[in-house]
């Protein structure tokens, strides 16, 4: 069985959805990125020496390790073409669905932790939530000609990944006047995967709290 390590409310929610979407089922660990625990007492910094999450540990005689959400979000869309999570390798469609996936990590995902942290200066939180704003002005654009999701009617990685940085409200950067990307918002977290992925969360993560209390 593959296992995944998870953080509560982080970008491993990612992961989880695209598991559920194929219909895999990965044993989940979770970490607990201020006590520095997991929820079956493994060392995570073995695990993952940079401290964070999601890491993948694959069922095979290596028992290989997977770290950073979009490697392991399009590996196992990868194991699974038919599902249509992503590209097939080596067309430009691929290219083009890497390049928006790098973009959403570069410009969202990594914008919002200095906000959540706090770890900067009044004039460089302004700056750095404008820009926030800016990036998901680009996805609310690209959602306005109505298609469903980010590349198409077909949810894939990206929109998946999306959902796990969902952290404007932790970030203070104002999006909920950006009409289209609410509505998306809307439709991605009606999809069971999603739905599923948030139960599963909430259950590993009151089990590692009862754990720790005892």
């Amino acid at each position: 069985m593959i296992k995944l390590y998870i953080a509560n409310q982080t970008c491993s929610q990612t992961v989880q959805i695209i598991a559920n979407e194929l219909g895999l089922k990965p044993q989940l660990i979770h970490y607990d990125v201020f006590g520095k625990t997991t929820s079956n007492d493994d060392n995570f910094a073995e695990i993952n020496p940079l401290g964070y999450v999601p890491v993948l540990v694959l069922d095979n005689d290596q028992k290989d390790l997977l770290s950073e959400t979009i490697t392991i979000s399009s590996y196992l869309a990868d194991q699974h073409p038919e599902s249509e999570l992503a590209p097939a390798r080596g067309t430009l469609e691929r290219v083009k669905f890497d390049q928006l996936l790098t973009f959403l990590a570069t410009e969202i995902a990594q914008k919002h932790i200095p906000l959540m942290r706090k770890l900067m200066t009044e004039d460089g939180a302004e700056w750095t939530r404008n820009k926030l704003v800016s990036a998901y002005t680009v996805l609310d654009q690209r959602l306005a000609d109505g298609r469903a999701y980010l590349t198409g009617d077909v949810f894939t990685v990206a929109d998946a990944y999306v959902f796990g940085t969902w952290w404007h409200e932790r970030s203070g950067a104002p999006i909920t006047h950006l009409k289209n990307l609410m509505a998306y918002k809307a439709r991605i977290d009606a999809r069971a995967s999603v739905k599923q992925a948030l139960k599963d969360e909430a259950e590993i993560v009151a089990v590692h709290e009862e754990r720790k209390s005892a």
